[in-house]
């Protein structure tokens, strides 16, 4: 059965999870579900995303609750970045979705090749 979610346009949920679904997101949120990190950490973690990809992902994540900013009074001044409790709420379903992924990668690509060999002989 599926489940009672609304589905248009209209339901908040479709942008929540537009946000939750995007390029990094998910990985953002799999380095936080770990600890804490500051900017240069993250960047370093998330390997291939460019500083605005990350600060455009992270304040997402902070507008949508997931992620706390806390400012560091240090000498240059540095951000700390950290799940927050709803944030770890959603980070027992991302991991399962990322090992999945990890799982069944090999079965995609091969299914992927296939696909393109197909579409590729027409």
């Amino acid at each position: 059965m599926i489940p009672p979610f609304r589905l248009d346009q209209c339901c908040p949920s479709r942008s929540l999870l537009a946000d939750l679904a995007d390029k990094w997101s998910l990985m953002i949120l799999y380095v936080l579900s770990h600890g804490d990190c500051r900017f240069n950490e993250l960047k370093r973690r998330c390997e291939g995303i460019s500083q605005k990809s990350l600060t455009q992902s992270l304040r997402r994540l902070e507008r949508n609750g997931l992620v706390s900013r806390q400012v560091l009074d240090t000498s240059p001044v540095a951000v700390e970045y950290r799940i927050t409790p709803m944030g770890k709420d959603v980070s027992t379903p991302l991991k399962a979705l990322l090992s999945w992924a990890y799982a069944h990668s090999e079965e995609v690509e091969r299914a992927r090749a296939a696909f393109d060999q197909k579409t590729a002989a027409k």
